[in-house]
């Protein structure tokens, strides 16, 4: 199953920089403005190599990465590790949907085999789009570099794994630093062989759960077989063949899934009424009125839709500009294949699947492709927010949403199915310049 190793990872030199100033979102949550103040921030920010940017168009900025990369690497800015390591990784945050607590997600980094899907051993929840991968492809290809982690899960009920760690957090992290949604990131540098060895131990016989970073999954596969070419039998140690990924225990409390809602807009014809009628058909209604206080409401909402979600799968109806909300629980008995949803009964058993199918496609007409395009649908990741743009009354109809809760993520993914778009949202996001992965054919892990 799942077989990890340490690398000689490519570290920021924590007395050189910022370490606040140097670490970024993903890639692919960074935006024109994004980018531009995290490079204002620092010269040195990874945002130039994870989205570089050049003054000729096309694949240029690739090449600009590249030069970014050498030239910190000479400055001494950026530097290789000696011995392979893992690198053990706690994230403390806070959110709104969370109260006022602050959670700790810990994690280690690890370069891990490379498998296809159909072999069972790393397994996904979710497709992917083709456009980010041949992006991803080219900028990793020119650094020759895995600069992002895949965030996975594993499964350890009695933290095993989590304990072999214990001496290292005792000492200074290596890295220290802070980003700008207040989560506060910390590395330590583990390689002693013991340890590194009790890890793989543990892990035998595991499979992992992609729980994000599906795209940049498959992109670490294509360019393994790029540079490997036919050997990928999983016998090789090329560093080509092991990708770099975050693993976290499945049940580690400090694992958390906040949910994503949708505003459904510009949908043609569309008429609140016949809406609430065609959902009576395959939900129960329990409407209450929504107070001027948002916060109270966004607590109401989530405090209505856990009640539900006791009953079966349960979604949060708001129609802008209106006061009230509606908590709709799925009728039982109902015929779902006859309703046009088909699948394994874990994925129709999500209620991402139920409203994506029976309603955004059965009722409003939003089809898969145009699920897919985002046409009619904003994603949204704060209750708050959400509520927000209804009480201003933006949109048509605003679905609430509980989270997907991890036990269904693996269910799905261990019948080999996948779940709608948007279905999960694993907080936080991983820092980009934690860590990087270097790729050469010829080192061998």
């Amino acid at each position: 199953m799942a077989e990890i190793a340490g690398f000689r990872g490519l570290l920021y030199d924590a007395s050189k920089v910022e370490m606040s100033k140097v670490l970024a979102p993903p890639y692919d949550v960074i935006d024109d403005a994004g980018r531009a103040a995290l490079a204002e921030q620092d010269a040195k920010n990874c945002v130039r190599i994870i989205v570089p940017e050049a003054e000729v168009p096309g694949d240029a900025k690739y090449d600009e990465a590249l030069s970014a990369m050498e030239a910190w690497q000479r400055e001494g800015v950026i530097v290789r590790d000696e011995a392979p390591a893992i690198y053990r990784y706690h994230q403390v945050f806070k959110h709104a949907e969370l109260g006022d607590t602050e959670v700790v997600r810990r994690g280690f980094i690890a370069a891990v085999r490379l498998h296809g899907f159909d072999e069972g051993v790393i397994l996904r929840h979710e497709r992917t789009l083709k456009g980010p991968k041949v992006d991803r492809l080219k900028l990793w290809e020119r650094t020759r570099c895995h600069l992002s982690q895949i965030f996975t899960l594993y499964s350890d009920p009695e933290s095993k794994v989590d304990a072999l760690f214990v001496d290292a957090e005792g000492s200074e992290p290596t890295i220290d630093g802070t980003t700008e949604d207040g989560t506060r990131h910390l590395l330590w540098r583990v390689t002693d062989e013991q340890t590194l060895s009790k890890v793989r131990a543990q892990l035998d016989g595991k499979p992992l759960y992609i729980a994000d970073g599906h795209h940049r999954y498959e992109t670490m596969l294509a360019l393994r077989n790029q540079l490997l070419g036919g050997d990928v039998d999983g016998e090789s140690r090329s560093s080509a063949a092991f990708g770099m990924m975050f693993l976290a225990n499945i049940d580690d409390p400090g694992l958390v899934v906040l949910p994503t809602h949708r505003m459904i807009h510009n949908v043609a014809d569309f008429d609140a009424a016949s809406l609430r009628n065609r959902l009576s058909e395959l939900f129960s209604v329990e409407a209450f009125e929504l107070s001027g206080d948002i916060e109270q409401n966004a607590l109401a909402i989530r405090e209505a839709l856990a009640r539900g979600a006791e009953k079966g799968a349960s979604i949060a109806l708001v129609v802008p500009g209106e006061s009230r909300a509606e908590i709709l629980t799925l009728r039982s008995g109902l015929d779902l294949p006859a309703l046009g949803l088909h699948g394994a009964k874990e994925t129709l058993a999500l209620d991402v699947t139920l409203l994506h199918g029976l309603v955004l496609e059965g009722i409003l007409g939003i089809d898969k492709v145009a699920q897919e395009a985002q046409s009619h649908i904003d994603y949204i990741k704060d209750t708050r927010q959400a509520l927000e743009l209804c009480q201003a009354g933006d949109g048509q109809a605003c679905f609430l949403m509980n989270a997907t809760p991890v036990s269904q993520v693996v269910a799905v993914a261990d019948v080999g199915e996948v779940m709608p778009q948007k279905s999960t949202f694993f907080y936080p996001k991983i820092a980009s310049g934690i860590v990087f992965k270097p790729i050469a054919v010829d080192e061998v892990l």
